[in-house]
């Protein structure tokens, strides 16, 4: 299934009577790579939890190829093409490798999980392992590829760089980038190492205090040092 466009207008947001996200509009087009920048607490997490559908929504629409799916539970979301990768790495820490990918097969046959290992390889290596027993890195590389063998769509990836090594992000940007290059997969990512998020992305946007405060190409980030500094708290980005 080729990738599908996505679209946010207009999306409020928050948990309880607490808002979070205020007026949030964006496109992705099918196979695009969007990247969601911003400061720690402005958001970037609570805009992909609600597309999940894991937030109250107070207004706006999110629309994955012309479905509209603000409405929705989050398995609806899933089944409709909607592949979401959590900060938490939400894998079963009691179950095996490959028991836990056999969870994101959905209707695919058993041999689908060749897929994982192909983009993995680590994963295979250790197939036998409990989840508990996989470092952090490989964990989020069984949290993506369990979510990949469902075969979404858009795939959202929350800060899946955190805390790890640069070899295991290296490998994961690799991995990620090979997913986009397929042309099957529209991909928005939450990432604090900026350089390594706008090398992926061939458009970014900002968040402050849950609001879009700048969007644009990596390009025209990199030669707005004003913005870098002021937005993201850094004075370069290189």
């Amino acid at each position: 299934m080729p990738a599908a466009p996505f679209e946010v207008a207009d999306l409020s947001a928050g948990y309880g009577q607490t808002r979070v996200l205020e007026s949030v509009t964006f496109a992705v087009p099918a196979g695009a790579r969007l990247a969601v920048l911003g400061r720690n607490g402005m958001g970037k997490t609570t805009l992909f939890a609600t597309i999940a559908g894991q937030t109250r929504r107070y207004g706006g629409t999110i629309r994955l190829d012309g479905k509209d799916l603000s409405d929705l539970e989050s398995a609806s979301r899933a089944r409709a093409g909607l592949g979401y990768v959590p900060q938490a790495r939400c894998i079963f820490p009691s179950l095996s490798v490959e028991e836990n990918l056999q969870v994101g097969l959905k209707d695919r046959a058993r041999s689908a999980i060749g897929e994982a290992y192909d983009l993995f390889p680590r994963l295979k290596e250790r197939r036998n392992n409990l989840g508990s027993q996989l470092s952090g890195g490989e964990q989020q590389m069984l949290s993506t590829a369990r979510s990949i063998l469902g075969k979404p769509t858009v795939l959202l990836l929350d800060e899946p760089l955190e805390g790890l090594a640069p070899v295991i992000c290296e490998e994961l940007m690799a991995a990620f980038s090979k997913l986009a290059a397929a042309g099957d997969m529209t991909i928005l990512l939450i990432e604090q190492r900026i350089q390594s998020a706008i090398d992926f992305a061939d458009r970014v946007i900002i968040m402050e205090r849950g609001r879009i405060a700048w969007s644009g190409t990596p390009a025209e980030l990199s030669a707005n040092p004003e913005t870098v500094e002021k937005l993201l708290g850094v004075g370069s980005l290189h």
